[in-house]
């Protein structure tokens, strides 16, 4: 089982599952899900359909976001150090939604996109482990900590808080959905894009190049 999946698990209890359980038993929908308690992998959730949605469908985005940063809904641990078999379950559809986080923000799998992501998770969970991750911040390079001091925490920090418990979206009844419409209906604006915003400085550095070596030749 993944390290961080292990911290994850012994971090959030007793006091923190139980907080995200009980915001899914305050709400309707919430309910639902407990009692449904559905999967989300590629077994129950047909990606070859998806793509064939709407372009602005939340399943059409799901299955897009997938595909673009190549990545797999099979790829979640099981939860293994929860005794309490709801809490357990609570556990579990957190992590299997976390894509669906990613396809609401647009964030991509890169680190920088990770911690933008975990900060936002933490604002709106508080699962301690989301906000453990953040010490990833370290990992980033001097342009990307400043964007994400500057730009994408403070997002984090106001989208996760204003925005209702996502714990308590029912993902399956949703893949129809506007994308747009479910953002609005969450509380949620969608960051700065950041593969557009880590490009630009290199197409800026490039043209200064560019800009540099006509300068020469002409000189």
């Amino acid at each position: 089982m993944d390290l961080i999946a292990t911290l994850g698990e012994t971090t959030a209890t007793p006091y923190f599952i139980y907080r995200l359980r009980d915001a899914m038993l305050s709400s309707p929908t919430g309910r639902r899900i407990l009692r449904d308690r559905p999967r989300i992998s590629s077994q129950t959730m047909s990606l070859a359909h998806l793509r064939t949605l709407p372009e602005k469908s939340v399943g059409y985005a799901y299955a897009a976001w997938l595909d673009r940063e190549g990545v797999s809904p099979d790829t979640r641990d099981s939860v293994k150090y929860i005794d309490n078999e709801e809490c357990a379950y609570v556990m579990q559809r957190y992590r299997e939604s976390h894509d669906f986080y990613h396809t609401l923000t647009g964030l991509p799998v890169m680190v920088e996109g990770e911690v933008a992501l975990k900060a936002f998770e933490f604002a709106n969970t508080l699962l301690p482990m989301t906000g453990l991750s953040l010490f990833a911040v370290t990992r980033l390079k001097a342009a990307e900590r400043a964007r994400f001091w500057d730009i994408y925490l403070p997002w984090a920090v106001q989208n996760g808080t204003r925005s209702k418990e996502i714990i308590n979206v029912y993902w399956e009844e949703e893949l129809g959905s506007d994308v747009d419409d479910l953002r609005g209906a969450l509380g949620i604006e969608r960051p700065p894009d950041l593969r557009e915003a880590r490009r630009k400085p290199k197409q800026q550095n490039h043209g200064s190049k560019g800009v540099g070596k006509a300068a020469t030749a002409k000189a």
